[in-house]
């Protein structure tokens, strides 16, 4: 199918469809849907170069951080530890097999059509998608398109199950479940049986496994969890500010707490310090994710420490030899995660 027909189709200019696909800035919305929608139905392949023309690709791998959360907040993405060690190490990867990245955020559900317009656009061969799982069935059906996608932190086995027939998808994430039980079973081993939980955004799969295993390990060893010590942070710094701060105004303290993110944990120090709490003296506490940040404040934070540039480096592989044609079919693969102890956790 030509541009001549897509225009047709959508009642529009062969223009207006050539400022579409190139995504100038001055295409009404409303013109702009329907044409993309017009591509879409007919899996318009559109040539935007020579190399393309020519059957080569661009090159350029598309990352996409899904931010949705904290949406009062219009730095969370820069203020994000965790991210932006996704963002160093995916540029990092990509360069060195010749590829560019093409750095994408979605900031709210409707921002999900800007993985279909690039894709559609043919600005990128293939995707690495990092956040939640909300919007999982709009990557699939790109996936199902034939482009390449890579998805971070999301549940391949509920994926496969449902979508077993897709050649083009490919899941890379971390035994989180395993990382958090073993931080738990570390605080039990210390005496402590009063622990608390900074609980992370349950939409996502990293969220969900850190919790249940914080709730598993705790009843495997028969200790009670005071619902008064459950803190929703969310991975949201704001939010887990206000819980901690109303923790502390309660006056009742666990003597542990296992935080499903450095960012919540050193959140929480810095309230308990401000309050004349000390750790690990008063309460102990123990974090997830390793970021850099971790090591360097004092007291510096027991974690558990996940493969970052181990998981994406595996995504950018097996992206570039899906989008070469060189390995096709679903791929899934998870990363042991590592205790790193420091100075937060003591002896009860």
């Amino acid at each position: 199918m030509k541009s001549e027909e897509i225009a047709k189709i959508a009642g529009v200019s062969r223009s207006t469809v050539s400022r579409v696909i190139n995504n100038y800035s001055n295409v009404p919305e409303d013109t702009k849907k329907k044409v993309l929608e017009v591509i879409s139905k007919y899996n318009y392949q559109p040539n935007t170069s020579a190399r393309v023309l020519a059957g080569k690709q661009n090159d350029t791998i598309g990352l996409f951080i899904v931010s949705i959360a904290d949406t009062d907040n219009p730095n969370r993405l820069y203020n994000n530890n965790y991210f932006t060690q996704f963002v160093d190490a995916a540029v990092e990867c990509a360069n060195a097999r010749g590829f560019y990245v093409l750095v994408n955020i979605i900031y709210c559900e409707n921002d999900y059509n800007k993985v279909s317009e690039v894709f559609l656009q043919k600005r990128i061969d293939g995707g690495i998608v990092i956040g939640t799982e909300r919007e999982a069935d709009v990557l699939i059906n790109v996936s199902k398109r034939g482009f390449p996608v890579a998805l971070i932190d999301y549940d391949a086995e509920e994926i496969k199950k449902n979508k077993s027939d897709n050649n083009n998808l490919i899941v890379i994430g971390s035994n989180d479940y395993e990382g958090a039980a073993q931080a738990v079973e570390y605080l039990i081993s210390l005496g402590h049986k009063d622990i608390g939980l900074l609980a992370g955004r349950l939409s996502t799969y990293s969220g969900r496994q850190r919790y249940e295993a914080f709730f598993d390990t705790m009843k495997k060893h028969g200790l009670e969890v005071d619902k008064d010590f459950i803190l929703h942070g969310d991975f949201i710094k704001s939010k887990t500010a206000n819980e901690v701060k109303n923790l502390i105004q309660k006056d009742k303290f666990p003597s542990a707490i296992f935080s499903s993110n450095d960012d919540m944990a050193i959140t929480a120090m810095d309230l308990f310090k401000e309050n004349n709490i000390k750790v690990p003296e008063d309460i102990s506490i123990i974090g997830f994710d390793n970021i850099p940040l971790s090591s360097l404040i004092r007291p510096a934070l027991s974690t558990v420490s996940t493969p970052v540039y181990d998981i994406v480096d595996k995504a950018v592989t097996e992206l570039i030899a899906n989008i070469k044609r060189n390995k096709k079919g679903f791929f899934n693969y998870s990363y042991d995660t590592k205790m790193i102890l420091r100075e937060t956790c003591s002896r009860k």
